[in-house]
């Protein structure tokens, strides 16, 4: 029996204002190119992910000059953004399940990560087609936690036992994402992840241990560690 594919959604409408910066974020060069078409090109570059679909603001004036759908050796497709990610991802997911295919799995990844590891992709999926929750990549918390009152003042010092951070790519069956966001939105909840609204209509979606050279560019200091990762990622592969 074949398995299902598994096409990529990537929400990429976002503005980025914290990394002072005129252009949004995805669209800084990184090495040699820009931050979005590495995260396409690790994504695409998996030989179990299917295709892609982009979620771009409507007002977006920089991908079409990329060119990267000519170049794309994958089916590469395009959605429109929406108010908050939860609506991009929404959209997206829409997307596929009209013009693509229903019964596959839908990888949601952050546009600004693009040094996950295929290592790490691996793991991800076979958890996702193992666990009927799904899964998502994360790691669990090392930093101590403080609870801080209105002034700024600790309020108290919260355990960190069990506590994990999640990371993206996050794998669902296409058919349960969709009926978890359009849950979220009828409920008009506030969710900061698929996982979140997977967790909001009851299922349990299963943690993979992922690398920390996984990081979401967001500030200025995140390029300059982005680059140094990819370095040893690229010394690590000769």
């Amino acid at each position: 029996m074949s398995q299902l594919p598994i096409w990529a959604i990537i929400p990429a409408s976002g503005i980025g204002r914290r990394m002072q910066s005129d252009l949004p974020k995805q669209y800084l060069p990184f090495v040699n190119k820009t931050i979005i078409e590495h995260t396409l090109d690790r994504l695409l570059s998996h030989p179990q992910i299917d295709g892609a679909v982009l979620v771009l603001s409507r007002e977006d004036k920089y991908w079409a000059n990329l060119h990267y759908q000519l170049q794309s050796k994958k089916p590469l497709i395009l959605a429109e953004g929406g108010m908050m990610r939860h609506h991009s991802v929404f959209n997206g997911l829409e997307k596929l399940c009209l013009d693509v295919n229903r019964d596959c799995y839908a990888l949601v990844h952050d546009a600004v990560r693009p040094l996950v590891s295929i290592h790490d992709l691996n793991r991800l999926i076979e958890a996702a087609r193992l666990h009927s929750g799904g899964a998502l990549l994360g790691a669990p918390i090392t930093d101590t936690l403080k609870q801080l009152n209105i002034d700024g003042s600790v309020n108290q010092t919260i355990s960190r036992i069990g506590l994990w951070r999640a990371f993206t790519p996050q794998v669902f069956k296409a058919d349960l994402l969709m009926e978890a966001m359009i849950f979220v939105m009828e409920n008009k909840l506030e969710v900061t992840d698929e996982a979140s609204a997977i967790e909001a209509i009851g299922k349990t979606p299963t943690v993979v241990l992922g690398s920390s050279e996984n990081i979401k560019i967001t500030l200025p200091e995140d390029l300059i560690l982005a680059r140094q990762i990819w370095k040893h990622q690229m010394h690590l592969s000769d």
